[in-house]
Order: C-alpha cells, then structure tokens, then sequence
C-alpha cells in the first residue's frame, strides 16, 4: 500500500509551493544567505516551481550558476516559464531527475534538499550521489517538514543514513514547521 504522506507534490499543487505565505514563513533569502555567495554552483534539488531556485540565482551573480533539478517535468517548466526573458534564465540549467539518480554530474559548492528526501525510496543512493558531486568544502542543507510528514526519529534516521553514506550531520538553521542539517563531507 502506497504511503500517502511520501508521495511527490503533484504540480498541479505548485501554487501552494509557491505562495506568499510560504515566502513569509520560509523567506528563501533568509533561508539561504549563510549558505551562498556570488560566483558559486548550486543544486537545488525537488526545486519544484523555483521557489527557492530564483532566490539562488540572484545569489549566485552573473559568475554563478543554478542547477534546479526536478523529478516532474510539469515543475521544470513552470520555472522554465518564469525565467524565460529573464537576466536568470542564463543563469539557471534545468534537469529531470529520475526517481533512481539525480542526473547531476557536475560538481556544485552547495546542495539544497527542502522538504523532499522523505519522497525519495533509496534514500542510501541518493545520499552517495549527493556526496560524488558536492564539493570537498561543500555545504548540502537537509530539511525535512515536520506536520504530518517526518517524525523527529525518521529525521534522525535520515541523517544517519547520510552519516553511513560519507556526510558529516550538523545542526541545521531553525525552521518553522522543519527539521534541518547541514551536511558535509567526513
């Protein structure tokens, strides 16, 4: 029987990742700025409609570089749309994930995974693939929702899944209705 709680956002639902009241409650600016800065490689992984991927675009400048990858065509092309005409859209390289790989090869200095890694099944692989393409000195955030999704054990069972899988677990940033970690290679 499939577990509702883990399935993938439907796009049809993008909106509700997208809205103001997720911006106030999860401003991407505020969420990100320890992390980034102008000339970096990011990957934005489950980037969904950009929420959070235009946010890393304008950090990164015009020397950096966004890599907003996503298991649903219909959430690449909603960002796609976005930043068609945009100074952005230079910046920002869409990929397909697919359920087993991220598809990325290219090593970035930090990792985005906001309120997606619950939906992934090989959570183990994904962890390894993660670790191949981040940079020695990279930073990857974890962040998990608490309502109704990720209990404080599944959470730490994921970050101990990452810990076997060569990442370091950190205390991550606080964060309204989240568990989070920074991750870094060991």
């Amino acid at each position: 029987m499939e577990n509702k709680r883990n399935r993938v956002c439907p796009v049809e639902l993008a909106g509700s990742l997208d809205s103001k009241m997720r911006r106030w409650l999860q401003n991407p600016h505020t969420v990100l700025a320890p992390f980034i800065r102008e000339g970096m490689t990011v990957l934005d992984i489950g980037c969904g409609p950009g929420f959070f991927s235009l946010e890393m675009a304008g950090m990164v400048g015009t020397s950096g570089r966004v890599i907003a990858a996503d298991l649903q065509q219909g959430m690449l092309d909603k960002l796609s749309a976005k930043v068609r005409g945009t100074a952005l859209e230079q910046r920002i390289t869409l990929v397909p994930c697919r359920t087993d790989t991220i598809n990325v090869s290219e090593k970035v200095d930090f990792i985005l995974a906001f309120y997606m890694v619950h939906e992934i099944p090989d959570k183990g692989s994904f962890f390894k693939q993660a670790k191949s393409i981040l940079k020695p000195d990279g930073q990857f955030l974890l962040v998990e929702p608490k309502l109704f999704h990720v209990s404080r054990k599944d959470f730490k069972q994921t970050t101990a899944l990452a810990e076997k899988n060569g990442f370091k677990a950190y205390q991550g940033p606080k964060m309204l209705f989240g568990w989070s970690a920074v991750l870094r290679h060991t």
